[in-house]
């Protein structure tokens, strides 16, 4: 009779034991699946600032103005008056072709004129001694004609003569080539001793460097923006050198005529002081265009932005740790996006876990975003 009784005893004991075992395991699993409904999401803070609306291109570096220097005249080319890469101001003598056979030019042209002008002068004493004979009528008045003639042809030869000689010395000035522009020049094309052949042997290349221009593209779409934010102010233009730091300051200042096709872009150009000539001619740098800055603007992380076939959204944090769909319209700027409809300055958005949630989720913040 007791063993039965303690064979009951342990029977219910063990059961008591495998129904506590069993809860204990129905309870853990409930904890289980409750954590994996908690997504763990970054979120970020819906902000108000002040945002710079910027459009970012790689722009290349061009000079204000570049002249080949060519002989206009035909010779030897005798003496270099610079050092190659070095500055040189408008007028600086660069170039002398040999001048000796242009000087004897000036000086025939000298003689000519000289000689017709004696000729000039002796006809115009004949025609003065014929006017008193004629009106004594002690000559025939074919004989006075004939002088004046002679006058006025005399005085064309002169003419010419002047025509001449100013040609002469102009040509001897093109022996002397001088910098047409302020700039920097570059290598030297042709040595001493080569014969130069007028407007076709480039001798070097000239760049002006102070100021510069900065060419670069943008897509056309922001054609209108950026109009209408030049007919209200100069637009800053920042170009940042590659590899380094360093950043020069100019404005826009030229906007193409057509777009290319080919491309969807359309061509602008900025112009920059270049002072400390840190930007040179052939140089690819990055371009930051400021068009606008929008003033008190709603501002979240552009991560937090997704699209779907109705546009864009963002899930939107709750207060009971779930989040919700919300249609958004914004501006996706690089690392930012304003927004212009459908988020409240505090709000809550997730910035990254997004691929895993559905409207209603719930999540568990692991790091929010400053």
């Amino acid at each position: 009779m007791k063993a039965n009784f303690s064979k009951k005893i342990y029977l219910l004991l063990a059961g008591l034991i495998i129904l506590i075992s069993s809860c204990a395991q129905t309870k853990s699993v409930g904890k289980t699946q409750q954590v994996k409904k908690a997504v763990p999401v970054r979120v970020a803070k819906a902000e108000v600032k002040d945002l710079p609306l910027n459009i970012r291109a790689i722009g290349n570096v061009e000079a204000f103005s570049t002249v080949a220097i060519k002989s206009r005249v035909e010779g030897q080319l005798m003496r270099v008056y610079f050092k190659e890469g070095e500055d040189v101001k408008k007028g600086d003598l660069l170039f002398l072709i040999d001048p000796r056979p242009f000087e004897q030019a000036v000086a025939q042209a000298e003689g000519a004129l000289a000689r017709d002008l004696a000729q000039l002068e002796n006809a115009e004493l004949d025609l003065k001694r014929y006017e008193e004979l004629l009106k004594e009528e002690l000559v025939p008045k074919q004989q006075y004609d004939r002088a004046r003639t002679n006058v006025e042809s005399l005085k064309a030869i002169v003419k010419a003569d002047r025509a001449q000689l100013e040609n002469a010395k102009l040509q001897l000035q093109y022996c002397y080539i001088h910098s047409p522009i302020d700039g920097r020049i570059g290598s030297i094309l042709v040595h001493p001793g080569n014969i130069i052949k007028p407007n076709e042997t480039t001798m070097a290349v000239i760049n002006q460097v102070k100021p510069v221009y900065i060419s670069f593209s943008v897509p056309e779409y922001e054609l209108l923006r950026i109009k209408k934010a030049m007919a209200k102010q100069r637009l800053r233009v920042e170009a940042n050198i590659q590899g380094t730091d360093r950043k020069e300051v100019g404005e826009l200042t030229f906007i193409d005529n057509a777009v290319n096709p080919s491309t969807g872009t359309i061509m602008m150009k900025a112009t920059f002081p270049n002072r400390d000539m840190i930007l040179w001619p052939g140089q690819f740098v990055d371009v930051l265009l400021q068009v606008e800055v929008r003033k008190n603007s709603v501002v979240i992380p552009s991560r937090a932005v997704q699209i779907g076939q109705q546009g864009h959204y963002v899930f939107v944090v709750k207060s009971d740790n779930t989040v919700e769909l919300r249609p958004v319209s914004v501006l996706i700027l690089e690392n930012e996006a304003l927004v212009e409809k459908g988020i409240n300055p505090g709000d809550i958005v997730v910035t990254d876990g997004q691929l895993r949630l559905t409207p209603g989720s719930t999540i568990e913040v692991k790091e929010q975003m400053e």
